[in-house]
């Protein structure tokens, strides 16, 4: 899978240059990619999120992925998959996805899991601390076997956002970043640029 580093990127506009990203993907033009990056604030909905979910005073876009509200601003990573689940047989694409976070994550001292949803429960898709925290938020679609968007790493961005609005269809959720998990056992923020290399690392991206 290739690497791709960028910096800031308003939603609308990677929204539009992702749609030309999946095309390639899907005639061959381009190999399997990930695109590392951050957003301007915004909360971004799939079709399922309620209206009462949604805040006041914050952009807000409707997008053609799976799940609910989330939020995106500066010092939250970003990382856009875009990969052609054909040349790799059956997988279930949210659950590499979880699992490659975590081992990213593990990797930088942050022990994190991933939760099964009990049945008729709204979505845990994520990854989260072992205390049940939500860090990492992740939604997708595949479109003629091609994935697209991806998930989110809270690292060190302003948090206050999450209480203005449901975030993931989850009333009772707790959102954390790395920045306050680091905070609490008195150790290093790790930087963005570390996050980077260790999630490029645990996809076996570069």
């Amino acid at each position: 899978m290739r690497r791709i580093d960028l910096g800031e990127v308003e939603y609308e506009v990677a929204a539009k240059e992702m749609r030309g990203w999946v095309e390639e993907r899907v005639s061959a033009a381009a190999p399997d990619r990930l695109f590392l990056l951050s957003h301007p604030p915004v909360i971004t909905y799939g079709p399922r999120t309620s209206p009462a979910d949604l805040p006041v005073g914050t952009p807000t876009v409707a997008v053609d992925r799976g799940g609910f509200a989330t939020y995106h601003g500066p010092g939250q990573l970003v990382g856009y998959l875009v990969i052609d689940l054909k040349q790799r047989g059956p997988v279930d694409i949210v659950r590499w996805v979880e699992n490659g976070l975590i081992e990213a994550l593990g990797s930088l001292g942050f022990p994190v899991v991933r939760r099964d949803t009990p049945k008729g429960a709204s979505s845990l898709v994520g990854v989260w601390t072992e205390d049940g925290r939500k860090l990492c938020s992740i939604g997708m679609r595949i479109r003629r076997g091609v994935t697209s968007h991806g998930f989110s790493v809270n690292v060190d961005p302003d948090m206050s956002v999450f209480h203005t609005f449901t975030s993931c269809g989850l009333h009772d959720v707790t959102m954390v970043s790395l920045a306050e998990l680091a905070a609490e056992r008195g150790v290093p923020v790790p930087t963005d640029a570390a996050v980077r290399d260790a999630i490029a690392k645990s996809f076996d991206a570069a």
